[in-house]
C-alpha cells in the first residue's frame, strides 16, 4: 500500500483512527448514568445535576504549529488557537463555553514565552465569553528540545437539553454551508512544514508565491472562532447539524454528525482554496483526496440546513461578517462524506 504524503511527514491518520476504534469499548466501560450520547462527537455530553442543562467538554492541542511559533519567536497567537479550536468543537453541539483550562509542558521554562502564550489564551477567552480558570505548567528537563513546548486545552460549556444539535434531523436535500477559515487553523502542520521548509526551501520571512504574505504570517494565522456568527444564526434558523473541519478534513469530520443512512456530498468546485493550500498540493505532489482529508482547504466549519432556512442562513452569515457558501448537499446513502469535482 502506497504511503500517503502525511504519513511520510510523520502522521498516520489511518493508524490513529484504528487506535481510537480499538479503545472505544474500554472508554464506554467508564460511563456512568450521567453520560449522554456516545464516543466520537466533537464534545462529550454530561448531565448537570439538578439542571435542565447539559455540560459539554472537549480537549485538544495546538500540534506542530508550535514549531512554527518557536521558529519565529512569535508565541502570542497559539493561545488563541487552542481556545478557539475548543470553542468550535463544543459549538458543534450548540454549546456556549463556560471555562477553559490549559496545560503547558516544556523542558526549560522561559517566563517571556509563558507570558505571551497566556496573553493569547486570555484574549481568546475574553472574546468567547469564557473564563480561564487556570491549568498546569510543567517543566520537564530533557523531554522537549531547546525552548520548545506543548500546549493543550480543555473546555467546558453548557447547552439546554432541548437545544442540543445532534444531527439526527439531517435529511436528503439539506444544504451544506461552508464558513471560511483563516488558513490551516491547527491541523496539517507536519505535512505543511515538510513541503514549505524542506521541499520548497522557503524561510519563515519569505513571501509565499501567489499569496502576498510571509510564510510566518500565513502559518501563524489564528484559528478562527465561529461562536458569534453561529450563535446569531441559531437564534432564527433550525440548524440540522454542524461540523468543525479539523484533523481528518472533510472525510472524517462531517460523517461524525450524520445519521447512519445519510451521505454528505461536497463539491470542491464551489469555492477556491486560498493560495497556501494550492502551494502545498503542487509543491508537495499531494493528491486532492489527501488534501481534503488533511486540511480544511479554506472551509473551517460547516452548517447543514434545510432548503427553507438556506437564504436566511446565508444572509445572517453575511451580516456577521463571516460569508458562507453552499458547498454541497446531503443525499441518502452509507454514512460518509465524498468530495467531488
Amino acid at each position: 500500500m502506497k504511503k500517503s504524503a502525511y504519513a511520510k511527514a510523520g502522521v498516520n491518520i489511518d493508524e490513529k483512527m484504528a487506535g481510537l476504534a480499538s479503545v472505544k469499548r474500554l472508554i464506554r466501560g467508564t460511563f456512568t448514568s450521567d453520560v449522554v450520547g456516545d464516543i466520537g462527537s466533537f464534545g462529550g455530553l454530561f448531565e448537570s445535576p439538578g439542571s435542565e442543562n447539559l455540560l459539554v467538554a472537549s480537549t485538544d492541542g495546538v500540534g506542530t504549529k508550535l514549531k512554527v511559533a518557536c521558529m519565529t519567536g512569535r508565541h502570542d497567537t497559539v493561545g488563541q488557537d487552542i481556545v478557539n479550536h475548543c470553542v468550535n468543537d463544543i459549538l458543534v453541539q450548540g454549546a456556549r463555553p463556560l471555562f477553559f483550562l490549559d496545560y503547558i509542558g516544556t523542558s526549560r521554562l522561559k517566563a517571556a514565552i509563558l507570558k505571551d502564550v497566556v496573553r493569547g489564551l486570555c484574549k481568546a477567552c475574553k472574546e468567547n465569553g469564557c473564563a480561564l480558570l487556570g491549568g498546569e505548567t510543567a517543566e520537564m528537563p530533557g523531554l522537549y528540545p531547546g525552548e520548545e513546548y506543548d500546549l493543550v486545552g480543555t473546555i467546558v460549556g453548557t447547552v439546554r437539553r432541548r437545544d442540543v444539535v445532534t444531527g439526527a434531523n439531517i435529511k436528503p436535500g439539506d444544504f451544506i454551508v461552508g464558513l471560511p477559515s483563516n488558513g490551516l487553523h491547527t491541523n496539517g502542520y507536519s505535512l505543511a512544514r515538510k513541503v514549505i521548509f524542506e521541499k520548497a526551501g522557503l524561510k519563515t520571512v519569505d513571501r509565499l508565491p501567489g499569496a502576498g504574505r510571509s510564510v510566518a504570517d500565513l502559518l501563524l494565522a489564528v484559528h478562527r472562532s465561529y461562536l458569534k456568527p453561529v450563535t446569531r444564526i441559531m437564534r432564527s434558523v433550525r440548524v440540522a447539524g454542524m461540523a468543525h473541519i479539523t484533523g481528518g478534513g472533510f472525510y472524517d469530520n462531517i460523517p461524525r454528525v450524520l445519521p447512519e443512512n445519510m451521505m454528505a456530498v461536497v463539491e470542491r468546485s464551489a469555492w477556491t482554496p486560498p493560495p497556501l493550500f494550492r502551494f502545498i498540493a503542487e509543491r508537495g505532489n499531494v493528491t486532492p483526496e489527501e488534501m481534503y482529508r488533511v486540511f480544511n482547504m479554506g472551509i473551517g466549519y460547516v452548517l447543514i440546513v434545510g432548503r427553507r432556512d438556506l437564504a436566511k442562513t446565508l444572509s445572517a452569515l453575511l451580516t456577521a461578517r463571516c460569508p458562507g457558501k453552499v458547498i454541497g448537499r446531503i443525499e441518502r446513502g452509507q454514512k460518509s462524506a465524498v468530495v467531488t469535482d
